[in-house]
């Protein structure tokens, strides 16, 4: 090797060299964001959206090869976490702190769905949708709430419209739905004074691994000494599992996201739906709880001052 090709060795590696403090550098001044559950479906494409739009994501999951597979994004580190283990979040915790990013914002969207009659089904089964879907959010929001704080950050929860609409055949997962509704909204007016803004995403019916899950337990309950299913509620579960190819991918939810966290004025709710029909129902069925509301009351509003209340509120929103 001639002293000239040693000499240009050197060069591109001090080149190459510098040019990874740059981007370690520049990563390290990147607004943080923790995403739960990030390991697929919609949480992965919030990941994947955040940091590559200017934040650097920890991406929680719980499997060995998503975590691999995560740590593979650039501006994207994965931490194990499961949030119905205490545990997992207190070393999350501890892990985000020893990055010396600080915390910018939480995205909750680690959630599951399972198939549980409300009048013969599992309560375990019910226990364990609200276990993930409404405590594992006040779990991970009081643990990271102390960082939020100091950088007068974001959390939110991904939620859904069936925290509006409520249908029979998924009444617990509806129910966790709505108890994230009110939660949101409690802890917004606790928080309102922090400088940490609280904000819930609800989204409709796109593409998700949860409805696979959903499923395969539901169809696997009778052979663990569940509840029955009839041949009928077999084929329509079967038939449900395969929508889930047709539906959307879920940019739309992330793009939402994107928005909360960077934003100069962010929402309190971001609904997002795949079509204009599934927007419709959701507002429709709001409007008519509203009217329940209302309907018969000692104290009832009539049409014109029902439509000067929302005036007036769609004139200060």
């Amino acid at each position: 090797m001639t002293k000239r090709t040693i000499l240009l060795t050197l060069i591109a590696l001090i080149l190459v060299g510098t040019s990874q403090g740059v981007r370690a550098e520049e990563a390290s001044e990147l607004k943080a964001v923790l995403v739960t559950g990030a390991s697929s479906g919609i949480g992965l494409r919030i990941a994947e959206t955040l940091s590559s739009n200017g934040f650097y994501v920890y991406a929680g999951a719980r499997k060995a090869a998503d975590l691999e597979r995560l740590d593979a994004l650039e501006n994207v580190s994965s931490v194990r976490l499961d949030v119905t283990v205490d545990e997992d979040i207190e070393a999350a915790v501890e892990f985000v702190k020893q990055q010396g990013r600080g915390l910018w914002g939480v995205v909750n969207n680690a959630g599951v769905g399972r198939f549980a009659s409300l009048k013969s089904g599992s309560e375990a089964d019910i226990r364990f949708t609200f276990d993930v879907n409404v405590f594992g959010p006040f779990r991970v929001n009081q643990a990271f709430l102390p960082m939020l704080l100091e950088s007068n950050g974001r959390t939110s929860i991904v939620g859904s419209i069936s925290g509006f609409i409520a249908g029979a055949s998924d009444g617990g997962y509806s129910a966790s739905k709505f108890a994230v509704e009110g939660y949101t909204d409690s802890l917004a007016a606790e928080l309102a004074d922090s400088g940490v803004h609280v904000a819930i995403v609800e989204p409709g019916a796109y593409k998700s691994r949860i409805r696979d899950k959903y499923v395969a337990k539901a169809l696997a309950t009778p052979a663990e000494g569940g509840s029955t299913i009839d041949e009928e509620t077999r084929k329509n579960l079967e038939e449900f599992a395969a929508s889930n190819e047709a539906m959307k991918d879920p940019v739309e939810v992330a793009q939402a996201v994107l928005h909360l966290m960077s934003s100069e004025a962010p929402k309190r709710r971001y609904m997002v739906t795949p079509n204009a029909e599934q927007a419709s129902m959701t507002i429709r069925v709001a409007l008519q709880r509203l009217l329940q509301l209302n309907e018969g009351q000692p104290y009832t509003y009539t049409r014109d001052e029902l439509v000067a209340l929302l005036d007036e509120l769609l004139e200060t929103n």
